[in-house]
């Protein structure tokens, strides 16, 4: 199982990323061990998941999340519900 998820950070900021272990991966980020952007934009929780049985689909969906504008990631975290 692979996960796509978004990240706010304590500056508001969005990170997305994607993972097979969706809460080992969000500890990573807590600590400072996760992505050299959440190093310095301090995490704070996740806002969106979701899950996908394949690797190539979760890249896939992670890469179509990043290519967006900010406003447009807030459009679609207003209009997705994690799970």
């Amino acid at each position: 199982m692979w996960f796509v998820y978004i990240i706010k950070c304590v500056d508001g900021s969005l990170y997305t990323g994607s993972t097979n272990d969706l809460e080992k991966r969000f500890k990573a980020h807590k600590e400072g061990k996760g992505a050299k952007y959440t190093r310095s934009h301090h995490p704070e929780r996740i806002v969106f998941f979701k899950k996908y049985g394949k690797k190539v689909l979760a890249l896939r969906k992670e890469r179509e999340i990043k290519d967006l504008t900010r406003n447009e990631k807030l459009e679609f975290l207003s209009k997705n519900k994690s799970g």
